[in-house]
């Protein structure tokens, strides 16, 4: 239902409240709708984990780790120094032609996209990345408001990549591809020795999950209420 707050979530005649006992609202109504839909197709117990939107919402509107947006943002960033798509192997050969092919195109879109100086090294230090791309990235970060750098963040954190995340977020590469680029070197042992673990296909659908969750969360806190009513028009 809509309050001043944003859109509130009623399970049962009950209003849904975060684990810090704040009325649970969201500021937009499709975000909602997900995140009910989410709480609908809970069979007998609830599995919280699977509920990858509601824990979102939880956090953003709880924040329990009490950081502000520079803070926030800051976090994001500095996943730069150790971003899975900067750092290449020279061994095996094979490989570092699998990281070249796949990876090259992407950090070259982002430097395009975001007009920065990115690079790669093979070093374990990892690349160099100039303090002007790191500004331009907190800049661009800037824009978008707290609950959807909440679900950045998330992002960032599922393909331990900025470059990655800003791709899928900028809908530049689907969610399918920006896991399998942020698991690079396991599919290539995968496709070297086969697939050996039941595990592995856990993982990566789990991975895909909460990837594609976070995007849609992002999406949905950052589309302004104008955008939605002009495409419902269209």
């Amino acid at each position: 239902s809509d309050s001043p707050g944003g859109f509130e979530i009623n399970l049962d005649h009950r209003k849904l409240k975060t684990p810090q006992a704040k009325l649970f609202t969201v500021p937009s109504e499709a975000l909602a709708i997900a995140v009910a839909t989410e709480w609908d197709s809970q069979k007998d117990t609830i599995k919280f984990y699977t509920m990858h939107l509601t824990t979102l919402c939880n956090t953003a509107l709880d924040n329990p780790t009490q950081r502000n947006k520079a803070q926030l943002i800051r976090a994001a960033v500095k996943f730069l120094e150790t971003d899975t798509v900067c750092y290449r192997v020279e061994e095996p050969p094979a490989l570092a032609e699998l990281q070249k092919n796949e990876w090259d195109p992407v950090v070259a879109w982002a430097e395009k996209r975001y007009n920065v100086t990115i690079g790669s090294s093979t070093s374990i230090l990892g690349p160099n990345i100039p303090a002007s791309t790191k500004e331009t990235f907190v800049s661009h970060l800037a824009s978008y408001n707290m609950w959807a750098l909440q679900g950045i963040e998330f992002v960032i954190t599922q393909l331990k990549s900025l470059i990655l995340s800003m791709s899928l977020i900028d809908r530049h590469i689907t969610v399918e591809k920006a896991v399998l680029l942020s698991r690079l070197e396991e599919e290539y042992q995968i496709r070297r020795w086969g697939n050996v673990e039941w595990a592995h296909d856990y993982d990566l659908c789990e991975l895909r999950a909460r990837t594609a969750a976070g995007t849609l969360f992002v999406h949905l806190c950052s589309e302004s209420s104008t955008v939605k009513h002009k495409l419902l028009q269209d």
